[in-house]
């Protein structure tokens, strides 16, 4: 069976992001773990993940909390997903409340120091979140450098023809497409991460999109994205966890196809068959403007990365916080096992 691996909250320059609605919008149990220690439920997930890996393809939610835990997963095949009471949000309905403390136990002293903590937590990541921010609009300077160099309607054409090149064999699908949205990386304490090897890896067809900022790159990707759901395929949209409203990746699994913005932090490279770089910056802007604008661009980028890099410190600060809290709760492979026991009852296996 197959596992795919993405991240439905991040740390961006809007804050802290949740597209977790969108994700399982047609799941028939939707069951919120609670407990105040992400260790615990993340102990549970992975319980989970380890009994039904051999038998249905997951999805598994990583966490911007760092690599130790997991915000849920999602089981398609049984319609059930399990996930943190930490990324609840006000949209979700019908939702089944599982409540771990009478099953691992909490004292008064672990919720108060808890609390204490948590306030220091969100007070730091705050810190991250408008860090980023302020590098989200040094980095707008760097687009309108490109933008001005731009032939729009070169780009236009491009992304005209490779929809057409993508589509034009295939039968349009007679129901509506759903549109998930994901972060396939995000910014963390370990600094900024990505899943794309794992995302990209069983598909036949891959685009790597290279160029640099605001030469087209989201806006490409935008416009093939709604041009396959209204062929009627289901769409993943990867959105950038530093400014969400750009895109970082689409990838259409009926089509067995994938693109993605292929450029620092997150830059790779075509390595087998199927895989193919289209490069916007070649295409369509005016040549030499690189070497052109060559101190402007490189003193604009210098004050973008360290405006990133505060933000990751602070996330850093945040999670020592964060791990602190965490030391305070334990549980034992018993109480584990006897979670996940109950917690079959409920996801129907």
């Amino acid at each position: 069976m197959s596992n795919q691996r993405y991240y439905v909250n991040g740390n961006t320059a809007e804050g802290l992001l949740n597209f977790l609605p969108s994700n399982i919008a047609d799941l028939n149990r939707i069951i919120l773990l609670k407990h105040p220690s992400e260790t615990v439920k993340t102990a549970v997930i992975r319980q989970a993940i380890q009994d039904c890996d051999s038998k249905y393809d997951l999805e598994i939610l990583k966490s911007p909390l760092g690599f130790n835990y997991l915000d849920g997963v999602i089981i398609r095949e049984i319609s059930t997903a399990v996930f943190t009471d930490r990324i609840a949000s006000k949209e979700l309905k019908n939702t089944i409340d599982f409540d771990l403390n009478s099953l691992f136990g909490v004292s008064q002293e672990t919720t108060d120091y808890h609390t204490k903590n948590m306030e220091s937590f969100h007070t730091f990541v705050n810190h991250a979140h408008q860090n980023f921010a302020v590098g989200l609009k040094v980095h707008d300077e760097l687009e309108a450098i490109y933008i001005k160099e731009m032939d729009f309607e070169r780009a236009d054409q491009l992304a005209t023809n490779f929809i057409h090149d993508l589509l034009h064999n295939k039968d349009k699908q007679n129901r509506r497409a759903h549109v998930y949205h994901r972060f396939f990386g995000t910014n963390t304490p370990e600094g900024a991460v990505n899943e794309v090897p794992s995302l990209i890896e069983s598909i036949s067809n891959v685009y790597f999109i290279k160029g640099r900022a605001g030469t087209g790159k989201s806006t490409f990707m935008k416009k093939i994205a709604i041009a396959c759901e209204q062929h009627g395929f289901d769409v993943e949209v990867y959105h950038c966890s530093f400014d969400p409203n750009s895109l970082d990746m689409v990838l259409v699994g009926e089509l067995d196809f994938c693109i993605f913005d292929s450029t620092d932090p997150h830059e790779f490279f075509p390595k087998r068959v199927g895989e193919t770089i289209i490069d916007l910056y070649e295409k369509t802007v005016t040549p030499g403007t690189d070497e052109k604008f060559a101190g402007q661009i490189d003193a604009i980028n210098r004050r973008y990365k360290a405006y990133m890099k505060k933000g990751i410190q602070e996330l850093q600060k945040a999670g020592i916080y964060f791990e602190e809290n965490e030391q305070k709760f334990g549980y034992t492979e018993e109480e584990v096992a006897r979670a996940y026991g109950e917690l079959m009852v409920e996801m129907g296996d």
